[in-house]
């Protein structure tokens, strides 16, 4: 496991405090792209997968077994 790069971090938190990929670039003044990538890259650094992606949104992951925990 890498180090996660701190401008990935926050890019990932804006993401989830925006609902989304779109709107956390147009307050960031940043392609949608490039935010997507610094998430995947932060993902990779840290081994796992932090957000759900589908054409019209993200969410938080949540893992099988966190799921089972709270059942």
């Amino acid at each position: 496991m890498r180090q996660p790069n701190l401008t990935d971090v926050a890019l990932f938190a804006a993401v989830v405090e925006a609902g989304g990929f779109r709107v956390a670039a147009q307050k960031r003044g940043m392609p949608a792209s490039s935010i997507s990538d610094c998430v995947r890259r932060l993902e990779s650094d840290l081994g796992v997968r932090l957000l759900n992606r589908t054409t019209r949104s993200c969410l938080l992951y949540t893992s099988d077994a966190a799921d089972e925990e709270d059942s």
